[in-house]
């Protein structure tokens, strides 16, 4: 589904240049669940925005089902961004003013569902992660294990073709971080593309894949056995 080739990203200030991507190259599967690991600096999230097409990268391929998005223009860019991908982030970017229903529900903006599906598509959604009971709560009123859940919620809810997630449980103590990774893990078993970018080798360790990154490059890549 994805292919990376001899992506670079390159960053100039002050006449100082500095190298977040160095010759990437990375195919990721239909189905597959991909950790990403290694130290702060190491280009983990540049890579993550890259899939993402946050990021541009300064040269190289980034082909996603054999489009060549390295070569989109931004408005194309922003539709494959709402129609394709589903975003998962450490500090869960939840609206304050919204209520948890209306925060996943904005998952849906950019579709033309009608009301009453949209409607149908929250409530599974909620129910989905476990939040069902604090949908009108606001996020400040929820734990952030529950806001996670919600944050997951509301990435799911378009159904995209990829979830990129930037350390889930970054913010999380052990028991939240743990019903997170089984959500994630069990959305992968029913056939959701995931790319994590995770600290914990254990969390790491329940993804199917995992590519350990350093200086701008990726040095190793593990299967797990299944």
């Amino acid at each position: 589904m994805i292919r990376l080739q001899n992506i670079q990203r390159r960053y100039i200030s002050d006449s100082v240049e500095t190298t977040a991507l160095a010759d990437i190259d990375l195919d990721v599967e239909a189905g597959e669940f991909l950790a990403i690991m290694g130290p702060s600096g190491c280009g983990k999230s540049t890579l993550l925005n890259t899939l993402g097409t946050v990021d541009r990268p300064t040269s190289g391929h980034y082909w996603f089902a054999g489009q060549d998005l390295a070569r989109r223009d931004e408005a194309a860019l922003a539709r494959f961004r709402a129609e394709t991908l589903g975003f998962v982030f450490q500090s869960f970017n939840l609206i304050d003013e919204l209520t948890i229903q209306e925060n996943i529900e904005l998952g849906l903006t950019y579709r033309k569902d009608a009301p009453g599906d949209r409607r149908e598509r929250v409530a599974a959604a909620m129910d989905r992660v476990g939040v069902s009971h604090r949908a009108r709560h606001f996020p400040h009123q929820l734990s952030g294990g529950q806001q996670q859940r919600a944050a997951i919620a509301r990435a799911i809810i378009g159904e995209p073709k990829l979830i990129l997630a930037d350390e889930p449980t970054g913010n999380l103590d052990s028991e939240n971080g743990a019903q997170v990774m089984d959500i994630l893990t069990s959305l992968n078993a029913e056939g959701a593309t995931i790319v994590m970018v995770t600290h914990s080798p254990a969390h790491a360790d329940m993804a199917r894949r995992r590519i350990d990154m350093l200086d701008g490059r990726i040095v190793s890549s593990v299967a797990r056995a299944i």
